[in-house]
């Protein structure tokens, strides 16, 4: 499927007559021998209307890409798959394509000047070479992955990567831009606490919001200055539940009180009436969020996007699900089931289990994506753990066995059906992406019993196994699934339904990658279990959580 809503979009704001990404465009080029000119932007991109203003309403310019390519406008969180093929390093790319979609060149952001000289060498290699000049990207040559046995050295080598790559004067991971990385935070709360609170402590420092709430996407230098100031839905869901988990392992209202902010955030500013919207975009910058409350009102407030997406409200509904269990916080646990029902409603067919990315008056989103997949089996399987009801579990099954059905098959998961335009046809295996899906997979074989999950999981990691000792900290989510499969989960099976007290012991318990099933089959009433565990079932809270800390302790070691 594709949009057109961007291209119409985008035409009314420059002087291009952009194109929609499908078939009438790559039919076009086709015909007339004509190279593409890709545009992937997205509404909360400032620097992505700066180049509309700047240099695609610059009548020559317009004129000469008019005249010399077919001009095609994509939205990025729209459109995921072509964003993760064509992406040339940041918002917004600019790349150049043959009428078959194979790359010639591209850029980031490109002002007038360099606009006017990249388009004269374009035209001057198409005249030279044509077609041929193009190229497809390795990661979608589909050459085999680094394919090789599950190795328990995996979870230890990521770990000994968050101290080599850890900057301890300022937080986070690495010397230049700092992103917040959440799911490496996750990782170091079990393996490097001290890092995890430090980048924490940074985030909260430098990319929160303290007036308006939410976190913005990163900085652009080492000491978290330069912060870019959009803010996107995943980024804030994700970290929503970061700080839930660091408020988890320290009982500290430092990581509290920015999640409950951030949630706060995400269903009022960001709330559209059923769901959680995508983005806002920079607003007037710095100049804007350096203002109180007050001084904000009088300047124009940031562009909000308010397309509800599958994935970033399954995320949302994730986090919000995480801070409910430590909390018990009633406004969280009521917006979560609001946002699982909505997405349930709208964009998710529990027979087949397909996942619409999503669904506007004027748009379809593509259906089958593995991100969509990846989140959706996640959160339906903690609002399992942390709810209770059955029939959450339904959905995810549903939807996993269709995700696996049309996604896998060849040990790494596919980003989404190998068809489409351009380099959409060619398969993309993401492994980061995968690992979400793999960490789903792994809790709903704990819930479960169904060894088809933790198989399909154990094949994703050793697609990857051949090349474990050169992963680094940024996806750091492969060495949690690593730990998972070798090391065996925390599974806890409790007697007694949700919010019951044995139950609320075992979700707060320090370790946030533990699956915990209320109303288990064969526990008894009044009683909990660690499954594998030689202990008597645990009757009180207190003789729960002395358990779980023997068994949290042997697993460690």
């Amino acid at each position: 499927m594709h949009d057109s809503t961007a291209a119409a979009a985008a035409t009314e704001s420059t002087r291009v007559e952009w194109r929609a990404w499908g078939p009438d465009a790559f039919e076009e080029a086709a015909a007339t021998d004509t190279p593409i000119l890709l545009s992937l932007s997205a509404t909360w991109c400032g620097e992505c209307h700066e180049m509309d203003a700047r240099t695609y309403s610059e009548p020559r310019i317009a004129a000469n890409i008019t005249d010399s390519f077919v001009p095609i406008r994509v939205d990025v969180d729209r459109n995921p798959r072509v964003r993760e093929r064509y992406n040339m390093g940041g918002f917004p790319t600019t790349a150049f394509l043959t009428p078959t979609g194979e790359l010639l060149t591209g850029a980031t952001y490109l002002g007038p000047d360099s606009m006017r000289s990249i388009v004269d060498r374009i035209r001057q290699l198409w005249d030279e070479k044509g077609a041929d000049a193009g190229r497809v990207p390795r990661a979608v040559a589909d050459e085999p992955t680094p394919a090789d046995d599950l190795d328990p050295r995996i979870e230890e080598h990521i770990a000994g990567q968050l101290t080599e790559q850890f900057d301890p004067h300022h937080g986070g991971w690495g010397t230049d831009a700092k992103f917040p990385l959440p799911r490496t935070i996750e990782f170091a709360l079990k393996r490097e606490p001290g890092q995890a609170r430090q980048t924490l402590d940074a985030i909260a420092q430098h990319l929160y919001d303290p007036v308006d709430g939410g976190f913005f996407r990163f900085a652009t230098e080492r000491d978290w200055s330069g912060v870019r100031h959009e803010k996107v839905l995943e980024t804030n869901a994700a970290l929503t539940r970061a700080f839930a988990n660091g408020y988890l392992y320290t009982g500290e209202d430092a990581y509290r009180e920015p999640a409950r902010h951030t949630i706060d955030y995400l269903t009022n500013t960001l709330w559209t009436g059923v769901a959680v919207g995508g983005s806002q975009g920079p607003g007037q910058g710095a100049s804007y969020y350096s203002g109180d409350a007050d001084e904000r009102a009088d300047q124009p407030g940031p562009r909000t996007d308010y397309t509800v997406f599958a994935g970033g409200n399954a995320l949302a509904a994730d986090a919000l699900l995480t801070y409910y269990a430590y909390t018990d916080d009633d406004h969280a646990r009521e917006y979560a089931e609001r946002i699982l029902d909505a997405i349930e409603s709208d964009l998710i067919d529990t027979d087949s289990g397909v996942v619409t990315h999503y669904r506007t008056e004027d748009a379809v989103g593509e259906t089958d994506l593995l991100e969509d997949a990846a989140r959706v089996v996640t959160a339906w399987a903690t609002a399992r753990q942390v709810l209770g009801d059955d029939d959450y579990l339904t959905v995810a099954t549903s939807v996993a066995d269709n995700a696996l059905d049309t996604l896998g098959g060849d040990g790494a998961f596919r980003d989404g059906p190998a068809a489409g335009d351009g380099l959409c046809a060619r398969p993309l295996r993401p492994i980061d992406t995968g690992m979400e899906f793999a960490d789903g997979l792994l809790d709903l074989a704990a819930i479960t019993g169904n060894e088809r999950y933790r198989e399909a999981a154990t094949d994703a990691v050793e697609a990857f196994a051949g090349a474990w000792d050169r992963i680094g900290v940024q996806v750091a989510g492969y060495g949690s699934v690593a730990a998972r499969l070798t090391g065996g989960d925390l599974a806890i099976d409790v007697g007694d339904p949700a919010g019951s007290d044995l139950h609320r012991a075992a979700l707060r318990i320090a370790d946030h990658e533990a699956v915990v099933i209320p109303d288990a089959d064969g526990v008894e009433a009044g009683t909990a279990r660690i499954r594998g565990s030689d202990a008597s079932p645990a009757t009180t809270p207190e003789e729960l959580s002395r358990q779980i800390s023997e068994a949290v302790e042997s697993l460690s070691n």
